[in-house]
């Protein structure tokens, strides 16, 4: 019951973000980042309420659904993109491959809410108000008031993660892994850093805990 609840919770959030898409109620970057960071916030607290077995099941699925949708343009919403990604497909990936790496549930928590929230907010302000001081990487326009979103919002999980789980992290660790998130962030290309953020951070979080 569990994973038919989370898979229809999931699911629901999917043909939200699709209806509104189809609607023309938000545009296109908008709309692949709402579902980016919903469902991506409530994968992170999976380990909550869902054993280690149960979410590498379901990684396995999200990672099938997700190469199917991209194949069969099914949820147009998130996979309407205009530079080449693979992101979905990298973050299912994430989401059963930290379970290997820690079943610490606040340390899968932290890594993945990396990309939920601090990606997911960094596009969102960079495309609505970073366009005046832009930058390129390997070919990509990124700007930087996307990127200090980014690692605020890591410096603010991160402190999250150190207040909740009673591992105690300093504020230096806090800053440092923050900017090498941030910058890992920039240098992924074609969705890569929705894997490498989330493992680095994990593999960062799981040697001091």
């Amino acid at each position: 019951m569990r994973i038919l609840g989370t898979i229809a919770v999931v699911f629901l959030l999917l043909v939200i973000g699709e209806l509104w898409w189809r609607k023309q109620k938000l545009n296109t970057e908008f709309t692949r980042k709402f579902v980016h960071i919903t469902v991506g916030t409530f994968v992170a607290f999976w380990p909550f309420f869902l054993s280690w077995r149960e979410i590498q099941l379901l990684s396995v699925a999200f990672l099938i659904v997700v190469g199917v949708s991209k194949y069969l343009k099914v949820f147009r919403a998130i996979h309407t993109v205009q530079r080449p990604t693979w992101g979905e497909l990298f973050f299912a990936l994430a989401v059963g491959g930290i379970t290997f790496m820690t079943h610490n549930k606040w340390v899968y928590a932290a890594a993945l809410l990396q990309m939920s929230l601090a990606d997911g907010f960094a596009a969102v302000v960079g495309t609505h108000w970073g366009q005046r001081f832009r930058y390129i990487v390997f070919g990509h326009a990124k700007s930087v008031l996307g990127t200090l979103t980014f690692f605020m919002v890591s410096v603010v999980i991160l402190a999250g993660f150190s207040h909740s789980s009673g591992q105690h992290l300093t504020a230096t660790f806090i800053f440092d892994l923050s900017i090498i998130a941030s910058m890992i962030e920039n240098l992924g290309v074609a969705g890569l850093d929705n894997l490498l953020v989330p493992l680095v951070v994990a593999g960062a979080l799981r040697f001091l805990t």
